[in-house]
Order: C-alpha cells, then sequence, then structure tokens
C-alpha cells in the first residue's frame, strides 16, 4: 500500500505494490531491472530471425525449407516475448519492512526477506555496468541460504543503495531506529516489554517478617 512518502510509482510497480505490500506498509523502492539484462536475449534472437528469414525466402516452393524457417521465425518471436515479458513484470520492491521480487508473466512468483534478517549488503558494478547505469546488489542473512541474496542488473543501484542502507541503518544516525533495529522476522514490532505484576499485600511471601528469635540467655 503506498502512502504520500512513496515514490510515483509506473502502473504495473503499483499494481505490485498494492497487491503484495501490508496495508501499514509503505514502498520506498519499486523498479524494473535495468533494460541491459535484454542485451543477451536480444544477441541470441536476431541471429534466429535472419536465418528462419532465410530459409523462408531462400526457396519459397521449397515446402521443407520454409517451414523450418517460420518455425525458426515462430520460435525466435516466442522466446524473446518472453523475456521481454519476464523484464517488464518483474519488480524489485522495498518497503519499510522487507525486500521483495516479483516475476513470472503467466505464473506468478513472490519472493520476500525480511529487513531485520539482513546482516550485510554488498553492491557490485562491473566496467559495463558502470557506462550504462546498472549493478548486483548481494544481501547477506542471518540464518540459512536465502532465495533472495543477488539481484542483478540493479538501475541506479548506487542510489538504491543509499536508500536501503537508509532503512537498514537508520538508527545508527540518530533515528528512531533502522528496520533492522527492532521487530520479529516479518518486521513486525515487538510489544512493549509488560511491568511487572505487583502482588497484593496478602501475596507477599518472600518480604514477609521473619519471626522474633528468643532473647539470648
Amino acid at each position: 500500500m503506498t502512502s504520500p512518502s512513496s515514490p510515483a510509482l509506473p502502473t504495473r510497480a503499483a499494481k505490485d505494490v498494492e497487491k503484495y505490500l501490508l496495508p501499514d506498509e509503505s514502498a520506498v523502492v519499486a523498479t524494473r531491472r535495468h533494460w541491459a539484462v535484454l542485451i543477451e536475449p536480444t544477441v541470441k534472437f536476431l541471429p534466429m530471425v535472419v536465418v528462419g528469414g532465410w530459409l523462408l525466402l531462400f526457396d519459397p516452393e521449397n515446402r521443407v525449407t520454409s517451414s523450418a524457417g517460420l518455425l525458426a521465425l515462430l520460435g525466435a518471436l516466442v522466446y524473446y516475448g518472453l523475456r521481454v515479458g519476464e523484464w517488464w513484470m518483474r519488480h524489485f520492491i522495498v518497503s519499510t519492512r522487507r525486500v521483495l521480487l516479483t516475476s513470472g508473466v503467466i505464473v506468478r512468483t513472490v519472493t520476500l526477506l525480511p529487513l531485520r534478517r539482513i546482516t550485510d549488503l554488498t553492491w557490485k558494478e562491473t566496467l559495463l555496468g558502470q557506462v550504462l547505469g546498472y549493478g548486483t546488489f548481494r544481501f547477506e542473512s542471518a540464518g540459512q541460504q536465502q532465495a533472495l541474496s543477488e539481484i542483478t542488473y540493479l538501475p541506479r543501484a548506487d542510489l538504491l543503495y543509499r536508500q536501503v542502507s537508509g532503512l537498514l541503518f537508520q538508527s545508527d544516525w540518530g533515528g528512531s531506529g533502522g528496520a533492522a533495529a527492532s521487530g520479529d522476522d516479518e518486521g513486525n514490532l515487538e510489544p512493549p516489554p509488560s511491568a511487572p505484576r505487583r502482588q497484593a499485600d496478602g501475596d507477599r511471601q518472600d518480604t514477609e517478617p521473619i519471626p522474633g528469635l528468643p532473647p539470648p540467655q
């Protein structure tokens, strides 16, 4: 659920935030991966199109080569369409409690990691990433290996790094407490400690007066 302090979100990201965040959560980050993630599928897609088109047009009267060319073109289009659709539907979301990665075109999958469980955050930029403006986040968390341990091709990774760090370590800056400072594994605030129960005078046993001792002889 968005709040007045949440950033303006694209339509698809806003739907994910509305659907997967709790009513008292707000989105701090919601973004797709960088378009550079489509470079590899594009490099694979173009040769398949060229080969398929060549087979289709080489001998239109030959049903074997024409059929092979048509299948190659259809396969290339389906492959590339799925990759573009996955890029469009996948979002990296950081709320005030959790890190989420939504993915899937036909079957939607949501992977989450509570901020409280994150013990270390690593940001890495390759040379190409520095040129195009993307980076990789690696999360170290308490407990067993998490499914959401590394997210690649994040745009403006330096800005995202500062935003996520601000959530994790806000208490170190003198704030009211970051997400890692308190709460359970799901980010829920822990209840305040209950005041010790005062016992009625009739229930006191540990402070009962010791009966008087007989005077020494």
